[in-house]
């Protein structure tokens, strides 16, 4: 996922970052999901140390969340030996982040603009 203007792509590249964006939020929208990437946030662990902090689901279940996690390139593995090794892909996420403060933003530009022009028509009235 990359954070352009939208108004300098193409049809193809707005249509990838579209998906790319709603990968991350279908991804982090699963609570087991965000409580690995918690985990991960600070510090790389193997996938067997992730799942052990999982009483309540299978190792299997643990090793879907986080090819879920790879897959919307929000988590990034490395091979150590027979060892799978997870961190956050810290680049990723400030890119989620920066496109959830422009959407906030752009939001409440247009909130402001609506409720003054609201405003307006309430004085020519």
């Amino acid at each position: 996922m990359w954070h352009p203007t939208i108004g300098q792509l193409t049809l193809t590249q707005v249509i990838a970052y579209v998906d790319a964006v709603d990968a991350a939020f279908k991804a982090l929208a699963e609570p087991r999901r965000r409580e690995i990437l918690r985990l991960i946030w600070s510090q790389e662990l193997p996938a067997a140390q992730i799942a052990a902090r999982f009483n309540d689901v299978t190792r299997s279940a643990v090793s879907q969340h986080l090819g879920v996690l790879r897959d919307a390139d929000l988590v990034l593995k490395r091979s150590d030996g027979t060892r799978r090794l997870y961190r956050v892909n810290h680049e990723e996420m400030a890119k989620l982040r920066n496109f959830l403060d422009e959407y906030w933003t752009v939001s409440l530009e247009r909130l402001r603009d609506l409720s003054e022009a609201a405003e307006q028509m309430k004085g020519h009235c």
